[in-house]
C-alpha cells in the first residue's frame, strides 16, 4: 500500500469500462443451436375404427391438447383426486424444490458478471525495535480499506458458466413438468384400473351368485333323485372355481388403492375417499392429435433433454476458457493512522490499483483432458436427446395403434359376451329339458364368465390407452391457463404462442432472466 491523498476514481472507472467492452467479445466454445425437429410427417397409425360398442373415437388432427385433459373423462371424483395429488404428491414437491435449487444456483452464478467488493478494518498494537530508526516506540495503528476485484471475462468462461446454469434451470423446469405429467397420467391410469377391477369383481360376484342358485337347484334335484351325485359335485367344483377368481382381484384392487394413496401423499390406511367405476366415466370421443412437427416442443422430457444438451455444450466453452490466461483487475482505497479520529482526515489516505494475469504453464495435460471430457459428455447428451425423441414418437405411435386395437378388440369381445350369454340361456333351457348334459351346461357357464371378464378388461384398456395417448403427446402443459398467454407455472418464462385458432404451440423457454422465483 502506498499512502496517497485519495484514489483516482476516474482511472478506476475507465478500467472497468474497458472490462465491460472486453466482455462483448466472442466466448470460447461452440454456440448452442437447438436441434431441428425430426422431418416426420406421420406417426405410423391407421384411422380408428368407425364404430365400437361404446361409440367411435375421432382423432382431431392438428388440434391442441387441453391442460386438464383428464376432465374429458367427465368424472368429478377423478378430477378431485388429480387436484389432490398435484397438491400433496412428494415427487412433484421434490421436482419443485429441485427447480428452486437450479434457480438459486443461476442467481448465484450470475453474480460473477459484477465486481466483488470487500471491506476490512484492523487495529494493531505495534512495538518497534531500537534499530528501526527513531528509537524504540509503542503505538496503535488503525487501518480501514475497501477493496474491489474483477475477473475479466476475455474468453467467455463466465458467460458460458452462466449459460450452463441457465440451461440447467430450464431443464429443471421441464423436469418438473415431466413429473407433473407422470403424476397426473398415473393417477388417471390407476383410477381406471380400480374401476376395471371393481367391474371384474362385480362380474365374478354375479357369476358366483348365479352358480349358487344352480347348485341349490341341483341339490333339490339330487334329493328328489332327478340327478346324480356327480352333477352336484361338478357344480360345486364350478362354484369353487368361480369363487377362486375373487381373492386375486381383491388383492389387485387393494394394491391399486394403496398406489393411489401414495400418489396423493397419504398412508395406505388413508385411502382415497371415492371409489371409481367405469360406469361413472365417459370415454373421450374426440381426441386431439398434435402434428408430428410439434411433438418435440410439447414433450417435457424432450425439452429437458435439449436443455441438458445445451448445458453440455456450454461446458465445452468453460473447459476451453480454463486453458487461457486469467486476468484480474483489483483496486483498494482506504486510510491508515495511529489514532482512530484521523482515519478520515486528509493526508492519511491510501490507494492502489492494478492487474494480474495467471496462466497454467504445465499441468500434465489435465486441462486438455478436461476439455476432451466435456466434448465426450456432449456426445453422451446428444445421444440421450435422440433416444428421448425416438421414445416420444414411439410412445405416440404405440398409443395410436393401441386405440385402434382396443376399438376392434372391444367390439369383438362385446359380441363374444353377447353370444356367450345367449348360448348360456339356450343351454340352460336345454339342460332343464334334458336335451343336453351337465358338461355342456357347465361349459356354457364358463364361457359366459370368461366373456364377461374379457369385455370388462377390454373396455378398461381402451380408457387407459386413451389416457396414455394424452400423456404421450405431452399432456397440454403449455395450456395451463385458458388464455394460453400465461407461464406454465409461476416462476417460469415459458409462454405460449397462439395463432388465433386451436394450434397453440409451446414456445422456447427463455433463460436470460431465469433467476429465483416463487413457485
Amino acid at each position: 500500500m502506498r499512502p496517497m491523498a485519495r484514489m483516482n476514481t476516474l482511472s478506476c472507472a475507465s478500467v472497468f469500462a474497458m472490462a465491460s467492452v472486453l466482455l462483448g467479445s466472442c466466448a470460447a466454445g461452440p454456440d448452442f443451436t437447438p436441434p431441428d425437429a425430426p422431418d416426420v410427417m406421420s406417426y405410423d397409425y391407421k384411422p380408428l375404427a368407425n364404430s365400437t360398442a361404446d361409440g367411435a373415437q375421432d382423432l382431431q388432427i392438428g388440434q391442441d391438447i387441453p391442460a386438464e385433459w383428464w376432465t374429458l373423462f367427465h368424472s368429478k371424483e377423478l378430477n378431485k383426486l388429480v387436484i389432490k395429488a398435484i397438491k400433496e404428491n412428494p415427487d412433484l414437491a421434490s421436482a419443485e424444490a429441485a427447480l428452486r435449487v437450479a434457480q438459486d444456483n443461476l442467481s448465484a452464478g450470475s453474480a460473477a458478471f459484477f465486481p466483488a467488493a470487500s471491506g476490512t478494518f484492523a487495529s494493531q498494537r505495534v512495538k518497534t525495535s531500537k534499530d528501526a530508526g527513531g528509537g524504540r516506540s509503542i503505538y496503535t495503528l488503525h487501518s480501514a480499506t475497501v477493496g474491489v476485484s474483477y475477473d475479466l471475462d476475455l474468453w467467455g468462461g463466465t458467460r458460458r458458466s452462466v449459460e450452463k446454469l441457465q440451461a440447467e434451470a430450464a431443464a429443471a423446469q421441464f423436469e418438473k413438468e415431466a413429473a407433473y405429467l407422470a403424476l397426473t397420467s398415473n393417477v388417471v391410469t390407476l383410477a381406471i384400473t380400480e374401476a376395471s377391477l371393481r367391474e371384474q369383481i362385480a362380474a365374478v360376484e354375479e357369476i358366483v351368485a348365479a352358480q349358487k342358485k344352480v347348485l341349490d337347484v341341483f341339490k333339490l334335484r339330487f334329493n328328489s333323485g332327478a340327478v346324480a351325485k356327480s352333477a352336484v359335485v361338478a357344480q360345486e367344483s364350478a362354484l369353487a372355481s368361480a369363487e377362486a377368481d375373487m381373492p386375486p382381484l381383491q388383492h389387485q384392487l387393494a394394491v391399486t388403492r394403496h398406489a393411489l394413496s401414495a400418489l396423493i401423499g397419504q398412508m395406505p390406511s388413508n385411502q382415497p375417499e371415492h371409489e371409481f367405476k367405469l360406469s361413472a366415466m365417459s370415454l373421450p370421443k374426440k381426441i386431439p392429435l398434435s402434428l408430428p412437427s410439434r411433438l418435440v416442443a410439447q414433450r417435457p422430457d424432450v425439452r429437458a433433454a435439449e436443455e441438458q444438451l445445451h448445458a453440455a455444450s456450454a461446458a465445452i466453452g468453460i473447459a476451453q476458457a480454463a486453458r487461457l490466461p486469467k486476468i484480474t483487475l483489483s483496486a483498494d482505497i482506504g486510510s491508515m493512522a495511529k489514532t482512530f479520529s484521523k482515519l478520515l482526515t486528509p493526508g492519511y489516505g491510501l490507494w492502489d490499483f492494478g492487474a494480474s494475469a495467471a496462466q497454467s504453464l504445465f499441468d500434465a495435460g489435465a486441462l486438455a483432458n478436461k476439455e476432451q471430457a466435456a466434448r465426450d459428455a456432449f456426445d453422451i447428451a446428444a445421444a440421450q436427446y435422440r433416444k428421448t425423441v425416438l421414445a416420444a414418437f414411439r410412445e405416440v405411435a404405440d398409443a395410436l395403434h393401441a386405440l385402434q386395437s382396443d376399438a376392434e378388440s372391444l367390439t369383438l369381445k362385446r359380441n363374444a359376451e353377447k353370444a356367450a350369454n345367449e348360448n348360456l340361456t339356450l343351454t340352460q333351457a336345454q339342460y332343464n329339458a334334458g336335451a343336453v348334459g351337465m358338461a355342456e351346461f357347465l361349459l356354457a357357464q364358463q364361457s359366459s364368465q370368461q366373456a364377461r371378464a374379457a369385455a370388462v378388461k377390454a373396455e378398461a384398456q381402451r380408457y387407459a390407452d386413451t389416457a396414455a395417448l394424452f400423456a404421450a403427446l405431452g399432456g397440454g402443459w403449455w395450456n395451463r391457463d385458458a388464455g394460453k398467454t400465461q407461464p406454465v407455472a409461476a416462476g417460469s418464462d415459458v409462454k405460449i404462442k397462439d395463432d388465433g385458432g386451436n394450434s397453440a404451440e409451446p414456445a422456447p423457454l427463455s433463460t436470460s432472466n431465469l433467476g429465483r422465483r416463487s413457485l
